[in-house]
């Protein structure tokens, strides 16, 4: 690989951004504040979220199946205000707006998300400054593991896999990614993820 040719970096959100939109941790602690049966809200979400995420259902409808099949003492709007609410800033996001603005590379974000939750985060830390576009499965009716969401991201930034970086917290879709050619790292902590992006940007300036 000429590394003279690196172009574009693609980054997951969940878990090195930001938290995971709606991880595990969240449901658990839904189940407690809300008094719900924490494995049969497990075993159903299990079964429909990767619907919800490429986009086929929407969030209403993902709680009617999980949530709102049977009658409850709270109201939709409280539980969905405590999904919004679990979605955190990681330290990452804020060291990657600052390094963006004369890193030299364009950014794209490659993410699984819902759409209600992926349109949320965006607004809510801004990522716009971070992102130049965003390949969202809920949005391009692809998820994370199929190869056919990068093959998707290298064709809008009309880049080759020897053209691209990608950083991801979960090694199956890190090794998914190097299958197809793209050099990829997995996220384990902001100071090995920062390392590895000022190399970059060193690499990149020797144009």
């Amino acid at each position: 690989m000429e590394v003279a040719d690196l172009k574009i970096l693609f980054f997951d959100v969940g878990g090195i951004l930001l938290s995971n939109g709606w991880g595990h941790e969240a449901r658990e602690e839904a189940a407690k504040r809300f008094n719900l049966d924490y494995d049969e809200v497990n075993a159903l979400h299990n079964f429909i979220f990767n619907v919800y995420e490429i986009g086929s259902i929407t969030l209403d409808e993902y709680l009617d199946t999980v949530i709102f099949n049977h009658p409850r003492d709270f109201v939709r709007e409280d539980f969905k205000d405590f999904i919004y609410s679990t979605s955190v800033e990681l330290p990452m996001l804020q060291f990657l707006k600052e390094w963006k603005k004369d890193c030299g590379f364009r950014i794209i974000s490659v993410n699984n998300e819902g759409k209600e939750l992926n349109d949320y985060r965006v607004r809510k830390f801004k990522l716009h400054e971070c992102f130049d576009a965003f390949v969202s499965s809920c949005e391009v009716k692809m998820r994370k593991p199929d190869p056919g969401i990068w093959q998707l991201a290298m064709g809008i930034a009309q880049a080759s896999p020897q053209q691209c970086v990608y950083f991801d917290d979960r090694k199956m879709f890190v090794d998914t990614a190097q299958k197809l050619g793209i050099r990829s790292f997995q996220h384990t902590s902001l100071e090995s993820t920062k390392k590895i992006l000022e190399t970059l940007k060193k690499e990149n300036l020797k144009k």
